[in-house]
């Protein structure tokens, strides 16, 4: 009796529980696919949904959680205190999106600049080690992920090597990318004299509040007048030995917006320590000309009013006249961004979208596959790269301007994680971005929609049931 009871008792107490996560989650006025999604999977997977919403799902993107008004604060001083603007003229074409970017979302724009493309982790990695090496004040380097492995120990001795001849070095990770990483190798860099920091620890009992939003950065500043931004890691499978494994894309600036990639730096590095850095030594005056290339570094963080990256990106699409080509490791896109696509395609622009033939997992295949039909039937046409993985996050148009960043096509780029993309306004980087495109999709299978529409019923099925988790991916 007492036993029938107590199971009556933990039934009641757990339909009140999932009754009230519910409701939580229905007053929290997300995105409908979000809130359907949520309640699907919490009454659909009992104890297993409700663990899986209560580590992911959570909508903690309250000021006093991420400290907000001063991470705003500190970009805003350091965009007073350290930022010089050049004379520049915009082409009228992208003023609205580049005024907009300034003014709504300090992404300034910059005009003397040199721009380099390093589409191979080899060479991103040769070219950082020569800035490296050639520091004469301070190396600022934000990652994902920095492995303890032949890369990993390559840069981080590079790095002690230049602590030794007085070089200030500071290491900001993300903690989360960095799970595996054992704690030795960054003892090992903190004896060697490196500042090191760790974005937004996830431990217990605080695991819930920190471990669904990421600081997904990747930019390296040497001393204030060489940067790199773009989407590689610091790891061996970035700089495989075949060229082919892995296809990415990092940029190399020099120039004015050096010092916008510094300030994104250094709000980041004053949000997870504190510490507030904005001496001159950090922002030297440019008295070098470096080029005509105009650029705007864009960043976007989850608790900013707009997702400046998937906005901005969804005004390239449909303003586009010509052609759009897009590289991703993933393609989960937001209902915005779908319809910005589909429009594009539809009204004569040459849309095409290049993913890796194998993704991460077979589960995050079904996810990407599902949007297949959505995009095809309106005239966009998808590549699979076939000669590895393909991780490059690119976008350009009409020989006129592309992304280079971070941020993926999917949900947890444009509304959870931290991200900067580089957009650059000027012809031979678009037109050498679009070379490359070009190059690689000669290693791609091009997905048939008279094809794609015959097959089989078992795999529709699994690409439908996995669509319905994208808006939690």
């Amino acid at each position: 009796m007492w036993t029938e009871v107590l199971l009556y008792i933990i039934v009641i107490a757990y339909a009140v529980f999932i009754m009230s996560t519910a409701i939580v989650i229905v007053l929290e006025n997300r995105q409908p696919a979000k809130t359907i999604a949520w309640l699907i999977v919490i009454w659909l997977l009992p104890i297993i949904g409700l663990i899986f919403f209560y580590f992911f799902g959570q909508n903690v993107r309250r000021e006093h959680h991420f400290r907000r008004r001063a991470y705003d604060c500190i970009t805003q001083r350091m965009l007073e205190v350290c930022y010089e603007p050049s004379v520049r003229e915009f082409p009228k074409r992208f003023a609205p999106l580049i005024d907009g970017l300034e003014r709504n979302h300090l992404s300034v724009i910059t005009g003397n600049n040199a721009t380099e493309l390093l589409p191979s982790g080899r060479q991103f990695l040769q070219a950082l080690l020569r800035a490296i090496y050639a520091a004469k004040n301070h190396i600022h380097i934000e990652t994902y992920i920095i492995e303890n492995d032949a890369i990993g120990q390559l840069v981080a001795d590079a790095l002690a090597d230049k602590v030794r001849e007085g070089v200030e070095v500071r290491l900001l990770y993300d903690d989360v990318g960095c799970w595996r990483v054992p704690e030795a190798f960054f003892h090992q860099l903190k004896r060697a004299g490196v500042q090191l920091a760790s974005f937004e620890p996830v431990r217990f009992p605080a695991l819930t509040r920190k471990v669904n939003y990421r600081n997904h950065r990747k930019v390296c500043v040497i001393d204030g007048h060489t940067g790199f931004i773009g989407g590689m890691n610091l790891a061996l499978r970035y700089a495989p030995l075949r060229h082919a494994d892995w296809l990415d894309m990092q940029l190399q600036l020099k120039g004015e917006s050096v010092g916008v990639l510094q300030r994104v730096f250094l709000s980041d590095w004053y949000f997870v320590t504190e510490e507030l850095k904005t001496e001159r030594c950090y922002f030297p005056p440019s008295t070098e000309v470096f080029g005509r290339q105009l650029t705007q570094i864009v960043f976007s963080t989850p608790f900013a009013q707009y997702p400046e990256i998937a906005y901005s990106l969804s005004w390239l699409i449909q303003n586009a006249r010509k052609y759009i080509y897009i590289q991703s490791p993933y393609f989960v896109p937001t209902e915005a961004f779908l319809q910005a696509l589909q429009t594009a395609a539809l009204v004569g622009v040459d849309v095409r979208i290049m993913l890796p033939e194998k993704p991460d997992s077979q589960f995050l295949r079904w996810v990407n596959e599902s949007f297949f039909q959505d995009v095809l039937i309106s005239g966009v046409r998808i590549f699979l790269y076939k000669g590895g993985f393909l991780h490059a996050k690119v976008l350009v148009a009409d020989d006129e301007v592309c992304s280079v960043g971070s941020a993926n096509m999917d949900f947890r780029s444009f509304e959870n994680n931290f991200e900067a993309n580089a957009y650059v306004y000027n012809q031979q980087t678009a037109t050498n971005l679009r070379d490359l495109f070009l190059t690689a999709q000669e290693d791609c299978e091009e997905v048939c929609y008279e094809d794609w529409k015959h097959r089989p019923l078992w795999r529709r099925l699994l690409e439908s049931h996995a669509r319905v988790f994208s808006p939690l991916m």
